[in-house]
């Protein structure tokens, strides 16, 4: 039976938070024994809904041994693994202290806010001989699975342009304001987009260059909406856009239109539908369990077959930072082509 400690009770944080109830229910071999988070009103219960919560939920947290403070709970408790939803500059800090502690952990997306911090959570790991991996979750969403098995299967041929899309309302949810502090997330560019930033990645490899527009709206949050191109050698058209000013009741949004040589695909509305040149549309029957249910679960079985972390490495997930930080690069140049290193 693994045991595990969730650290941070944000919109994040409960969402994993459910899908650990959701694993005990079914049976896994698996148990939420503590939960840490520094806001104590959480454990009452009151939160401020975040932008994929249809509604807040209530939880019974008598269930859990409850803590403020995150080294007094790795301390106390007996865990296998920790899964950390914290802001992104404190991914580092207690992944480090956790590797070290003999623990496996689990890392909310963005790895960390820099190469170096990357660098550092990976030695830890291999140091302490340890799993780590970090919630690029669409990996794990059976929408973008499936195109990624078009994308190598060569079915439709080779994709000729693609475009990704994703916005919703402005961060106003988190704990004293720090996802729109630029310092501490890093903006909507390394904190939303860096979702489309990972999938365009692990679908196509690391681009060569990139040219990306933003524009800050809020002060001193860094580029709230971004527009990037990622340059190929093949010459494919690859788009990805985010925006996380898009209030009122927009609500949240994550599209993509992929085009290949004999098809398209389009993500609209949570549906995806396959576009063959000659033939019907169809609507492909795909996994119901969500990308947040599945890649827990693909930790978990990874720490109990000893199996190794492949999907998402924590050496994948550095990458994909480092394209972020180009497309800032890029920006901050007015939309210069940027090197991505």
């Amino acid at each position: 039976m693994l045991k595990v400690g969730l650290i941070g009770l944000g919109t994040m944080g409960r969402t994993h938070l459910k899908n650990y109830i959701r694993l005990q229910s079914e049976g896994f071999p698996i148990k939420l024994v503590s939960i840490c988070d520094i806001d104590d009103d959480k454990f009452n219960n009151i939160f401020k809904k975040g932008n994929i919560e249809k509604a807040t939920e209530k939880f019974d947290f008598s269930k859990y041994n409850c803590y403020s403070d995150i080294f007094e709970m790795l301390e106390k408790e007996e865990l296998d693994f920790i899964d950390i939803c914290l802001p992104t500059y404190l991914h580092a800090e207690i992944t480090v202290k956790a590797l070290d502690m003999g623990l496996h952990v689990f890392c909310e997306k963005p790895m960390a806010l820099t190469e170096d911090e990357c660098l550092k959570m990976i030695e830890a790991a291999k140091r302490n001989n340890k799993k780590l991996m970090i919630g690029q979750c669409l990996r794990f969403f059976p929408e973008y699975e499936y195109l990624k098995e078009y994308v190598e299967n060569g079915k439709f041929g080779k994709v000729t342009c693609a475009y990704f899309y994703r916005g919703g309302g402005t961060p106003k949810w988190s704990y004293q304001d720090w996802l729109i502090k630029k310092e501490l997330s890093g903006g909507c560019l390394v904190d939303q987009h860096i979702h489309d930033v990972d999938t365009i990645h692990w679908l196509f490899g690391k681009p060569n260059k990139v040219s990306t527009l933003g524009i800050n709206v809020i002060p001193g949050s860094g580029y709230d909406a971004v527009s990037t191109n990622y340059i190929y050698e093949d010459g494919k058209v690859i788009n990805a856009q985010d925006d996380w000013t898009l209030n009122g009741k927009n609500g949240f949004s994550m599209t993509f239109r992929v085009n290949f040589e004999k098809g398209n695909m389009i993500l609209e509305k949570g549906v995806l539908t396959v576009y063959p040149n000659d033939e019907e549309s169809f609507v492909p029957e795909l996994c119901k369990d969500n990308g947040y249910y599945r890649e827990i679960k693909y930790f978990a079985e990874a720490i109990i077959n000893n199996t190794a972390i492949e999907i998402v490495t924590p050496e994948s997930a550095m990458e994909t930072l480092k394209i972020a930080h180009a497309e800032v690069e890029s920006a901050d140049k007015k939309g210069e082509l940027v090197t991505v290193k």
